[in-house]
């Protein structure tokens, strides 16, 4: 235990235009009250996005959840509405990249409001049909009622 102790060793910069006694006191003073501080608020905090290694040192497990190319973005815009901590990780060996998001919070309630709200926008996006794709049909009804009007007003001439 004491050759730990001092093997601990501590570089102090100052800048000062005369060095005096009264200097090097006040800077030890100003290290030792930066260290107190520094104490006495623990371990730094991280909200909303975070590495995984941030995410993981805090003291609530994370829970996981595969997300697709398409739904990073609104799987974070969900997830900080409801206060949610999260990160997300690239799967770097799958061929379509695989987005794995892991993320926690004091209440399962919000994990689970997180959860069914990421699962029904997903479901909800899928089940839509595309808009260009409907133009697309929309164009070609219109073009064939077209065609029919011409006919008949051909028709209608002879």
């Amino acid at each position: 235990m004491q050759e730990t102790v001092e093997e601990k060793t501590v570089n102090l910069a100052i800048r000062t235009g005369k060095l005096s006694m009264r200097c090097l006191v006040g800077a030890v003073r100003g290290f030792i009250n930066h260290k107190r501080r520094k104490q006495m608020m623990g371990p730094k905090r991280y909200r909303g996005k975070q590495t995984v290694k941030q995410l993981l040192s805090q003291d609530q497990g994370a829970t996981s959840m595969v997300i697709g190319d398409e739904g990073i973005k609104e799987f974070q815009r969900i997830a900080k509405r409801y206060g949610v901590d999260f990160a997300i990780t690239k799967d770097k060996f799958a061929d379509p990249p695989v987005y794995t998001a892991f993320f926690k919070a004091k209440d399962m309630d919000a994990l689970e409001a997180v959860m069914d709200e990421f699962e029904n926008t997903r479901a909800f996006k899928k089940d839509r049909p595309s808009v260009i794709r409907q133009l697309g049909i929309y164009k070609e009804k219109a073009k064939e009622q077209i065609i029919k009007a011409k006919v008949k007003v051909k028709e209608m001439i002879r």
